[in-house]
């Protein structure tokens, strides 16, 4: 079985880009699982979907082709024949996700298929991040790490990454995890797991941070 590594983390972590960088990095695949909630909540607004109704979400997973690159050199996103990969990091989106995220039978459905992509795989190893990793879909990984930052530092990045200003509602991390929290916990690390707090760190030295927590494993193991 192929090396597994859970990275867990709040919105505006860094999660996303700092594990693609060190799956590129140590030549492992990388599987972003937020890319599957977002999917799903944008087939949700196309077919006009209640997202309150929960049984109309979950009617969506009977069709729910979804596509996802793990190379992190070529990643993207589908669904069906239709490229997502842009239009699922719109606003919109952002908006939507949460109402999707939080229905059980998504996150049980979703989560099984994440295992699968997990466990099946040519690339040696494989970082898997997201909101409950580390505790629900990969609670066995070798590695598992808690990747945060202060409130201020994650709504900084989230403006940047949207290009908003700082105080512009999008921007602000603590209402998706307030939403988010009512269903995993993603804040507090659980036992066994490492925690790396980037608040002041650059990007590089994060991506250092976790690289290095890796390698010593495998150095230990080898």
């Amino acid at each position: 079985m192929r090396f597994s590594v859970a990275v867990d983390g709040p919105a505006g972590s860094g999660k996303s880009s700092v594990s693609k960088a060190v799956a590129r990095k140590l030549g492992f695949d990388y599987l972003d699982t937020g890319a599957a909630y977002r999917a799903l909540a944008w087939l949700a607004l196309e077919q006009d979907i209640d997202l309150d109704d929960a049984k109309q979400v979950i009617g969506l997973l009977e069709h729910f082709e979804f596509q996802i690159g793990l190379d992190p050199d070529s990643y993207f996103v589908r669904v069906g024949t239709t490229d997502v990969t842009e239009e699922i990091r719109r606003p919109r989106i952002h908006s939507a996700v949460s109402a999707v995220a939080r229905v059980p039978e998504v996150r049980a459905y979703l989560n099984s298929m994440f295992r699968g992509l997990i466990a099946n795989g040519s690339r040696p190893g494989i970082i898997t991040e997201g909101r409950d990793i580390t505790t629900v879909v990969a609670p066995d990984a070798p590695v598992r790490v808690l990747l945060t930052a202060s409130e201020q530092v994650r709504q900084s990045r989230r403006a940047r990454e949207l290009g908003k200003p700082l105080d512009h509602e999008g921007t602000k991390v603590g209402n998706r995890d307030a939403q988010d929290l009512k269903v995993v916990d993603f804040i507090n690390p659980a036992p066994g797991v490492t925690v790396i707090d980037s608040t002041d760190l650059t990007f590089d030295a994060t991506v250092s941070a976790l690289t290095f927590i890796i390698q010593e494993f495998l150095g230990r193991e080898g």
